[in-house]
């Protein structure tokens, strides 16, 4: 062989190899290209599937909202939230579609995330997310995409501010454009049945909206619309349980509950607040002459006029039947006449159909000013409202402290309660008169006293038929004259002559076929009669906040000097000297009157039985000064 022909063999071999080597080469490029796509699309499918897991945490999350039956605007704020926080959009806000009362349409903030430049916005224009209206314009992307129900995107973010906020400068613009780091604005159409509830709006720093994202965004929108609808589900349901159905205001439970609040935070502030007790007039004259239907009208009407005057952080609320309060926060004695007087001329001031117009008593009472106990602040509101009704209605007067009460207004105002609250058993005959004469009593004439003894003995005669016109008034003169001899002074004397006025309330509660026995009563029905101070005292009177310091009296007005009385068995000085006098008073007319068991006694005999139990049943002291004015006292 040849030098050549070895070389070409051997430059023949080297080919081979060379060929071989490219042919790997190229088969690892192969290999690494692929490589390449594979981890690609790896990549692509991860992040794909932490999209998906996502999502299914986020609905879920708004399910969870759902479920947690929370108000509409915590779901809203949560929504936003998610849509800001989990899902990193830039901003996030969902704006609701209005109708102002010209038929305008206008979209308003429901909520947004926090973010510097919808805050820089709203500053540049002196306006908060609660007070600003967004247009609502012809043809623009917001507008298709709640009326075609089709999420909607553009690039063109400043076209969409200067869309919702037309006032702002160029600088203005300019300004809030250099620190936006969005790519794209997306509106997402939100529905509430059948109905238009708004939008959601989100800006990306994304170049565009993909396929997958307008998924999650359609799924997300579908989620919302059920949140809103559950949450409306829900504000209605609360609404309902907190609201007046004929008038849509308060009810009385929610008055009464956020009472209790206010008062805390009064104390706590030592800051006042004020009550309204008003009281529709000739409700029952209304409903006589024109029909149910016409009363409800009536008391819509007050309704509305509370509605109308009360600002947002009042609370109006309808108590019952034609009774109606509202709570003044901060507001003291003063502030409240104010806002009651121009609420009793609102109310005059409507025409209505074929009633031509109606009316109301109002009274008013401040806590901390008239009474730092609630109990007592309503009863006090109730009493100035009474007031109002016994000086002529349509009238506002202010509640008044106890002591600055002579003993007639707070007779005239415990009984109009006793009987408007159907506190005793009386029937509605009784009832009715006994209110008229009470709300036609002037306590400025002389008749006023003589009117109110009356009433005592009227309601004495509805359970014992023995019981004489005149007794009541003839009791109370025996007291003052026995009171005057131990030298009590006149506010005492006052408390005295309304203990005779109610004492014996509480024996109206006792069966007829006990009260009227002919023969001894039993143990039980002994019992039963033992009671009636108690029920006088606790049951009856006890709810009513200004006679609380004559209740201890009528309580103890059966105990015995001895201790053998009741209902207590107190003794001795245990015993209120004006509980001693009652008993004294009521024992002496007892005595004179004519019983199913027996016959009237004599003065002198009666006299005599007194001076018996002296230091038994009485105090030896007043009895011997009750028998001195029986003696040398007309009576």
């Amino acid at each position: 062989m040849s030098i050549f022909s070895g070389i070409k063999d051997i430059l023949g071999q080297i080919n081979k190899i060379d060929g071989s080597i490219y042919l790997q080469g190229r088969d690892f490029a192969d290999v690494y290209a692929k490589n390449i796509a594979l981890e690609e699309e790896i990549a692509a499918r991860t992040k794909e599937l932490e999209q998906a897991n996502q999502t299914i945490l986020t609905l879920n999350s708004v399910w969870d909202m759902m479920n947690s039956s929370q108000p509409l605007s915590s779901m809203l704020d949560k929504i936003v939230s998610i849509l800001h926080n989990e899902m990193n959009y830039n901003f996030a806000a969902i704006l609701k579609l209005e109708t102002g009362v010209d038929e305008e349409k206008y979209l308003t903030i429901k909520s947004s995330s926090a973010n510097s430049y919808i805050i820089k916005l709203l500053s540049y224009i002196n306006e908060t997310e609660e007070t600003y209206k967004l247009p609502y314009v012809d043809n623009s992307i917001i507008l298709k995409s709640i009326t075609e129900r089709k999420i909607y995107s553009t690039p063109d973010i400043k076209g969409v501010i200067k869309m919702f906020f037309p006032f702002l400068t160029q600088e203005q613009l300019q300004d809030t454009l250099s620190n936006v780091n969005s790519k794209i604005f997306s509106v997402v159409p939100i529905h509430n049945g059948q109905e238009n509830f708004g939008c959601a709006i989100v800006t990306s720093d994304r170049e565009n909206i993909t396929d997958t994202e307008m998924n999650f965004l359609s799924l997300f929108a579908n989620q919302i619309e059920l949140a809103i609808t559950v949450a409306d589900l829900f504000q209605e349901v609360k609404k309902q349980a907190i609201t007046d159905p004929l008038t849509g205001i308060f009810n009385r439970r929610y008055f009464e509950d956020n009472i209790v609040k206010e008062a805390e935070r009064a104390l706590r502030l030592k800051q006042p607040f004020s009550i309204i007790a008003m009281d529709l007039d000739f409700l029952k004259k209304i409903n006589d002459t024109y029909g149910h239907q016409y009363g409800d009208i009536a008391i819509k009407t007050i309704a509305n006029v509370l509605k109308k005057e009360a600002r947002s952080i009042d609370i109006p609320a309808r108590i019952g039947g034609e009774e109606f309060d509202l709570l003044l926060a901060g507001v003291d004695s003063q502030g409240a006449y104010i806002a009651a007087e121009r609420i009793r001329k609102s109310i005059e001031s409507q025409v209505l159909e074929t009633i031509g117009g109606v009316t109301a008593s109002i009274g008013v009472a401040t806590f901390l000013e008239h009474s730092d106990r609630i109990d007592e602040l309503i009863e006090l509101a109730d009493q100035a409202m009474y007031k109002a009704k016994l000086n002529g209605r349509n009238r506002v007067e202010v509640a008044q402290k106890q002591s600055e009460n002579n003993w007639q207004q707070i007779a005239v105002e415990t009984f109009l309660d006793i009987l408007a609250k159907k506190r005793i058993p009386v029937s509605e005959n009784i009832s009715k008169e006994l209110s008229e004469k009470l709300n036609n009593i002037s306590l400025k004439e002389q008749s006023a006293n003589d009117i109110l003894y009356s009433i005592v003995d009227m309601i004495s005669q509805s359970y014992n038929q023995m019981y004489k016109t005149g007794t009541t008034k003839s009791k109370i003169l025996l007291a003052v004259l026995v009171a005057q001899k131990l030298e009590m002074d006149k506010q005492d004397i006052d408390k005295l002559r309304l203990a005779i006025l109610l004492y014996d309330i509480g024996n109206i509660m006792i069966p007829e076929e006990i009260f009227n026995k002919k023969g001894p009563l039993t143990e039980d029905e002994k019992n039963i009669v033992h009671q009636h101070p108690v029920i006088a005292a606790r049951e009856i009177l006890k709810p009513i906040s200004n006679i609380q310091d004559i209740i201890p009296i009528i309580e103890s007005h059966h105990e015995n000097w001895n201790g053998q009385g009741y209902p207590a068995k107190k003794s001795g000085i245990e015993i209120p000297i004006m509980s001693q006098i009652v008993l004294l008073v009521d024992s002496f007319y007892a005595m004179a009157q004519d019983r199913p068991y027996r016959h009237a006694y004599s003065i002198d005999e009666i006299l005599k039985i007194i001076k018996d139990e002296a230091g038994k049943r009485w105090n030896e002291k007043l009895v011997d000064d009750f028998i001195y004015v029986v003696k040398h006292e007309t009576i």
